[in-house]
């Protein structure tokens, strides 16, 4: 929390972020040392952040149907098709919990949305599953 109220202003103001990514960023960065020190693999480690994948909130700054993502940028936002297969039509069934996703860029070049989602299992023991997989962009 103190460092989000470090920084937004200047993501806001200075960056011109949305308030969503503002967020976002610091929450993320401190849930990376958090992990680190919980690992305890260094007493410090300096750790380096891709420019090249985002992390973007449900709802907030993102909405997704079967056939197209909605993304909120820094230039508003805009709307992407999806190359999706028949196998991953059944998570747009309304079944689905759609949760945090991100926009990773692979070293092709391609950015890709891999989306995140869980499913209460009633059948099963395990109460919470998840699992995520790519859509292309396009």
């Amino acid at each position: 929390m103190k460092l989000q109220q470090e920084v937004y202003p200047y993501l806001r103001e200075t960056l011109k972020l949305k308030s969503q990514m503002s967020c976002n960023i610091p929450r993320q960065v401190a849930g990376c040392y958090k992990t680190l020190h919980k690992q305890k693999k260094a007493k410090w480690q300096k750790v380096q952040f891709s420019p090249s994948s985002m992390t973007f909130s449900y709802k907030r700054d993102f909405a997704i149907s079967e056939n197209m993502v909605k993304i909120t940028t820094i230039n508003g936002r805009k709307a992407y098709s999806i190359l999706n297969y028949d196998y991953a039509k059944q998570y747009f069934d309304g079944s689905w919990k759609y949760q945090a996703s991100k926009v990773v860029k692979h070293k092709d070049g391609d950015y890709y949305f891999h989306l995140s989602i869980e499913k209460e299992i009633p059948d099963k023991k395990i109460t919470d599953a998840s699992t995520s997989w790519e859509l292309m962009l396009v």
